[in-house]
């Protein structure tokens, strides 16, 4: 009798992470990221990896130790000793996004860099959230003399001032620049893990978007519709990667099932139009 085995795909393994908020295993998911672009990373090697930061860094700080101890230390060990920062000399390129890569390099975006520092910090017991502001990911520390809030490139403490002055330019673009804008907190709020696998798949969408790179692009929408399985405008995104790769049959139905859910579109003549053009062809 032959006996075959159903292997697990990357986006099965990425939808086992991700189904649950209640389980949901922000690290992993995000080094598994890289498998559409290197099949052969293996994420358990990754985690063992960290796992071997985690106790070098851990010896380094005494069993009573307060949180800003601990806080220092590890930034002190992270971007001093370890030389982790941001890739200023080509930020737009997708390795900046894959953990691995990251940990290879040492060079990544805020968002990688930010997942990384975050889940050393969790292993050192230091109450850390995510942060996304507009812009640039940041990360916010719980500390007893209050929250700390960190740029992931440097580990830098942010005073209320420089988070002002970081947001000005994305509310001059966004027209808040009056006398309703937002309270600087309302930027500050925490990031689910789902957000922030969202956003770092989004940073790819745009690079891969910009170079009109399709098949990376489709990639990156599967996660996406997994990821976000009521956001449809990331169904639409996906059609229409589908319909540049010649798939009209894919492209229809995501595209259709867009049309039928979404509310208050803005481009449904656009798409309806695609929809009519795709069954023609």
């Amino acid at each position: 009798m032959n006996l075959t085995f159903d292997v697990p795909t990357p986006l099965d393994h990425f939808a086992s992470l991700v189904q649950s908020d209640g389980d949901f295993v922000l690290f992993e998911a995000a080094v598994s990221l890289a498998q559409d672009e290197y099949p052969e990373v293996d994420v358990q090697t990754v985690l063992d990896e960290v796992d071997q930061l985690l106790a070098r860094v851990r010896r380094r700080i005494p069993a009573d130790a307060a949180p800003l101890q601990k806080l220092r230390v590890l930034n002190q060990f992270f971007y001093l000793e370890l030389g982790f920062g941001g890739n200023v000399n080509d930020y737009y390129d997708p390795d900046n996004s894959f953990i691995d890569v990251v940990l290879r390099t040492r060079r990544g975006i805020p968002i990688a860099l930010a997942v990384l520092w975050m889940e050393l910090a969790q292993g050192l017991g230091l109450s850390v959230r995510g942060v996304g502001f507009p812009g640039h990911f940041m990360v916010k520390v719980n500390l007893p003399m209050g929250q700390a809030v960190l740029d992931p490139l440097s580990g830098k403490s942010l005073s209320r001032e420089d988070l002002a002055e970081r947001l000005e330019p994305f509310r001059r673009r966004s027209g808040l620049l009056d006398e309703f804008e937002a309270p600087l907190g309302l930027y500050l709020q925490t990031a689910t893990p789902r957000d922030i696998i969202a956003r770092m798949l989004r940073n790819l969408k745009e690079i891969y978007e910009s170079q009109r790179d399709w098949q990376r692009l489709l990639a990156v929408q599967e996660r996406l519709v997994v990821l976000l399985p009521e956001s449809w405008p990331e169904y639409r995104d996906r059609g229409l990667a589908h319909a540049e790769l010649g798939h009209a049959e894919q492209a229809v139905a995501d595209l259709e099932c867009y049309l039928v859910h979404a509310d208050d579109l803005v481009d449904v003549d656009a798409i309806a139009q695609r929809v009519d053009a795709l069954r023609r062809s």
